[in-house]
């Protein structure tokens, strides 16, 4: 891969603009070209891909997770309601231990109403995760007391992983719930690359289903298409990124709407795609265009939830 962007980046010609050229504005184009064995005057999709998406994911490491999430929206005051709430769970917490430290300063706070209060300052160094009702100091004493209890009332695997993670989450960040979901963001968000390379060959094996009639298109053909569908992705999502920096940067929020009619081009970029691609007519290639969106956004979740569950567990 670092072959390949290396060699991109200083072998510049013709080739890359041509087949860039059509990759944005003729959809579908670029992989009919490819099925019909006309592929030497174009960049080999592969070798876009890598370049495209290296340049993608190098965009996109430069990207904060704070600033890609609002977490807990704590910039926001809570409410009067949110006070008596959180003032009960402080006061719920004390009651279970009376040596929190932690709850003592934030009933304190939350009993001071001559101020506005945020969810940052609720949040912040509170403990996040209890088990059984109970803070564990470490892993050891939650092992030792579930060693003491009968095997029918211990926790299950899942379980005791989870519960173990989550005393390894405030031992490290100690209640500093913020900091902590900012770097399992960070460290999740470094593993889209593998999910959305991983997510390619089962997106073509959807396209392979849905048009499973159509003999003369191999699997090897299907994954053209998705090669460049994904190569459009990439540079579409670098030109959002663009107008987001360039608005943060002029304060002009009416320019917002430009994001808006990207994502709109996206899907009807996909739709042509689909049509001049695969040469059916606008209504079966609508349905098969729906019925690619929600098969390939559930495999999409199915593997989020898999890399989330190996992030969590490798956190």
């Amino acid at each position: 891969m670092v072959h390949h962007f290396i060699e991109d980046v200083t072998h510049f010609d013709s080739k890359f603009f041509d087949t860039l050229k059509y990759i944005l504005f003729r959809p579908g184009y670029l992989s009919t070209q490819y099925l019909l064995g006309k592929r030497a005057s174009y960049l080999n999709p592969i070798r876009m891909y890598l370049f495209t998406s290296a340049v993608f994911f190098l965009i996109f490491s430069f990207q904060k997770p704070e600033e890609l999430i609002n977490i807990q929206g704590e910039d926001r005051n809570i409410t009067s309601k949110d006070r008596q709430e959180f003032l009960n769970d402080f006061q719920k917490d004390l009651t279970e231990d009376p040596e929190d430290i932690v709850a003592r300063q934030k009933i304190a706070l939350l009993k001071d109403t001559t101020r506005p209060i945020t969810f940052k300052e609720i949040f912040q160094d509170r403990i996040y995760y209890k088990s059984d009702g109970k803070n564990y100091s470490s892993i050891a004493e939650y092992d030792s007391i579930q060693n003491a209890l009968p095997k029918e009332k211990r926790d299950g695997w899942l379980d005791k992983m989870a519960k173990r993670k989550g005393i390894e989450f405030n031992k490290k960040y100690k209640g500093n719930f913020r900091e902590g979901l900012s770097d399992f963001l960070e460290a999740l968000l470094h593993k889209l690359p593998y999910l959305l390379f991983i997510s390619l060959p089962f997106l073509a094996l959807i396209l392979k289903l849905i048009y499973i009639r159509r003999k003369t298109y191999y699997y090897t053909d299907h994954i053209i298409f998705t090669l460049h569908h994904y190569i459009f992705s990439f540079i579409l999502f670098l030109v959002v990124f663009g107008v987001g920096a360039f608005i943060n940067w002029t304060g002009w929020e009416f320019l917002r709407f430009l994001i808006f009619l990207l994502f709109i081009w996206w899907c009807v970029y996909l739709f042509l795609a689909m049509k001049n691609f695969y040469r059916q007519g606008y209504i079966k290639t609508f349905f098969k265009f729906l019925l690619l969106n929600i098969l390939g956004g559930l495999v999409i979740l199915i593997l989020f939830v898999i890399f989330l569950f190996f992030s969590i567990f490798q956190f």
